[in-house]
């Protein structure tokens, strides 16, 4: 096969692994029957929906939540994050080229400048905002109606978002990790869109190593697929999925090299701690933010580590995880 054939064919069909529709998304139960309400009522006032907070670890589906929002609205999706937004004029650019009903997304929405988010107050209570034309005494301030839209904020940290920029969503939900059962069907999904043949209970074993996220499913079974056509005959048995995730570092339990550093540095450097973030962060090579909010929420579910307030320590199942074959 040409090369570059297959690469843009590869390319089309994981963009195509996103659910577009609420039924189609697999998981999150609660959240999907708070959005069938908030969406359904909207539609039937002929408005947009309120606005909406995702909070979660990543790769729980924020971001496709908010583009199944738009779908479902028949609107437009317009995407951003809060780290772009550098500016109140960034925003302001934004929110004017908005049409009736469009969503806007934005990802990290933790991370707004406090000039940008106060721009977002009346935008978000008011559909209106307060442009300033001009510098100095001639400087003035035109007000400008915007149309009515929904707002759509992701965020992993929820405990940095400010309290009046909270108070103005109309839906706060959290997404929670998924369980073995709904990542099976979530890689199932994507390997009948992306033709990989799977035998056996090779879909659970990945779905087991999945840390309980979605985007992990995905890229485990990518890279199934590849061992499989590249070392096998392309099907993906349950010897040929262990073999793969092996040979790319993902053990038993979903953890992957990182994740064994930091347990490693916890409990034989540091004696099961407690240690600081930063510190444990520097042993480890990673950025302290990448440790808590990327690591640490799946090794704390797992109870392998708990935060204290002296610092982390490591729990007695992460002395076993380290002493297993």
């Amino acid at each position: 096969m040409d090369p570059t054939v297959h690469s843009d064919a590869d390319h089309i069909d994981e963009a195509s692994l996103r659910p577009r529709a609420l039924d189609e998304f697999v998981g999150q139960r609660e959240l999907k029957e708070h959005l069938d309400i908030v969406l359904g009522a909207a539609k039937q006032r002929g408005q947009a929906a309120d606005h909406i907070l995702l909070a979660g670890p990543p790769g729980l589906g924020k971001t496709t939540m908010a583009g199944i929002v738009a779908a479902e609205m028949g609107v437009g999706f317009h995407v951003t994050s809060g780290p772009a937004l550098e500016r109140a004029g960034d925003l302001a650019a934004i929110l004017t080229k908005l049409q009736e009903s469009d969503v806007l997304f934005i990802d990290e929405i933790h991370r707004l400048s406090r000039s940008v988010e106060e721009i977002l107050y009346p935008a978000m209570e008011d559909f209106q905002i307060d442009i300033v034309v001009g510098k100095g005494p001639a400087a003035s301030s035109i007000r400008l109606s915007l149309p009515r839209f929904t707002l759509i904020g992701a965020t992993t940290r929820t405990g940095m978002i400010t309290g009046p920029l909270r108070d103005r969503f109309g839906l706060v939900a959290r997404l929670d990790f998924y369980d073995d059962e709904e990542l099976r069907s979530i890689v199932e999904r994507a390997a009948g869109i992306l033709d990989v043949p799977l035998r056996g209970d090779s879909a659970e074993q990945i779905a087991r190593r999945s840390r309980g996220t979605p985007r992990i499913a995905n890229r485990l079974l990518r890279r199934v697929r590849y061992f499989a056509e590249v070392r096998g005959n392309g099907v993906v048995d349950p010897a040929t999925a262990d073999e793969a995730l092996r040979v790319f570092g993902v053990d038993a339990i979903g953890l992957d090299k990182v994740d064994r550093a930091i347990l490693n540095a916890l409990c034989e450097r540091f004696g099961g701690g407690p240690v600081g973030l930063t510190t444990l962060a520097i042993a480890v090579g990673e950025q302290p933010e990448t440790v808590e909010d990327v690591y640490e929420p799946f090794l704390i579910q797992q109870g392998l580590i708990a935060r204290t307030p002296r610092g982390r320590v490591a729990m007695d199942a992460a002395w076993r995880h380290l002493s297993s074959p």
